[in-house]
């Protein structure tokens, strides 16, 4: 194990988001696609003929003739990512999980449990210590852990630094959607060419009433206490391929000037980031100092690992709450694929998934080449 690569599964590898792990996968140093799993109705024919491939560039040739398998507890691997529906994702997964499986999931379904870490491994990679309180829990010998909804992702890391340094009391956020957060086809051309369209199912709820206050929440013995601060969200979808830009306002415990959360950010190398992991972006947020600036087709695959890093800007005194700046993330990238594999990255490097598995957490650079 110690010079091979781990042996990985996609599953919902023909969707959008699993194309995505599909295309992120490809040379990473530590994993190898061993297992593409779909629907019944695709599983036994290959890859290239079941999938029409959405992303740009080509499909990959290590993948084109894979076989599709369905989804089930005899899979060649033990660790696998999940681009499955939400609908079917919460009885798959604790299926698989229950069989001992690893499954680092992009799906909502087990994301509010109690005893499932939401994680951002910049940002909270201590809730891996639900990991056993879920298997005592639920007797499994794998695991579930889930990434948060593409618009928390990149709020969530921008908030981290200059939570910790200042406390959030009030957050304001505007959101502006990119239609591929809507999955495959997505929004109807003739609802959103010439438009934008001021609701996204669910959205605000999650960003209002659970993500954000889970992943900066602290681990109080076997369960996450909750932060407290205040946050009132307006989530849009435009007409914009890929990336996500959110307009936000805080108000903070302790008031900084914009220097200091300047500084915050420029200075923020949490744990991923020291670790090296492969996919982790270094810096893990991008400031941009120009007016106009972030915009999602000039920045959504900045940085050093394209599209993983957050992008912040426009930063500046705000007259009802104390600071107000624009965050831009790549949805599909860091705020889906990515997001797992990543995940999946720090449980190697921390040592869930073995010693031997652990021993590849070298801090490899990755070879990512993905289309805007």
């Amino acid at each position: 194990m110690a010079n091979a690569k781990i042996p990985v599964g996609v599953l919902g590898a023909t969707g959008a988001v699993g194309q995505r792990f599909v295309q992120m996968l490809q040379g990473h140093p530590w994993f190898q696609i061993t297992v593409l799993c779909a629907s019944e109705r695709n599983a036994g024919r290959r890859y290239a003929d079941a999938c029409t491939w959405l992303l740009r560039g080509d499909m990959p040739e290590s993948v084109r003739d894979m076989v599709l398998q369905p989804v089930n507890t005899e899979l060649d691997c033990r660790l696998l990512f999940s681009a499955l529906p939400s609908g079917a994702a919460r009885q798959v997964e604790a299926e698989l999980a229950a069989a001992g499986y690893v499954v680092c999931s992009n799906a909502s379904a087990h994301r509010y449990d109690e005893d499932v870490p939401l994680l951002i491994p910049e940002v909270n990679p201590e809730h891996l210590a639900l990991i056993p309180v879920q298997q005592r829990n639920r007797g499994w010998t794998g695991c579930i852990i889930t990434n948060p909804n593409c618009s928390t992702t990149h709020l969530v890391s921008a908030l981290h630094p200059l939570h910790q340094a200042f406390g959030l009391r009030k957050v304001f956020v505007v959101t502006m959607q990119a239609v591929s957060g809507a999955g495959y086809p997505g929004v109807p051309s003739m609802d959103i060419l010439d438009n934008i369209v001021p609701y996204i199912d669910r959205e605000e709820e999650k960003m209002e009433q659970r993500e954000p206050h889970k992943l900066l929440g602290t681990l109080d013995g076997d369960r996450i206490r909750p932060a407290t601060f205040g946050i009132s969200a307006h989530c849009n979808r435009v007409p914009v391929r890929n990336g996500h830009l959110e307009a936000v306002s805080v108000e903070f415990q302790t008031r900084p000037t914009l220097a200091q959360i300047r500084e915050a950010w420029q200075s923020y190398r949490p744990l991923a980031q020291q670790m090296g992991l492969p996919t982790a972006p270094d810096p893990a947020i991008l400031v941009r100092e120009e007016p106009d600036r972030p915009q999602p087709r000039m920045d959504r695959l900045a940085g050093s690992v394209p599209g993983m890093a957050t992008v912040v800007g426009r930063l500046r005194e705000d007259p009802l709450f104390h600071a107000k700046f624009l965050v831009l993330g790549h949805n599909t990238v860091r705020g889906a694929a990515g997001g797992s594999i990543l995940n999946a990255e720090l449980m190697v490097a921390q040592g869930y998934l073995g010693p031997q598995a652990a021993a590849l957490a070298q801090g490899q650079p990755s070879s990512l080449a993905l289309g805007g």
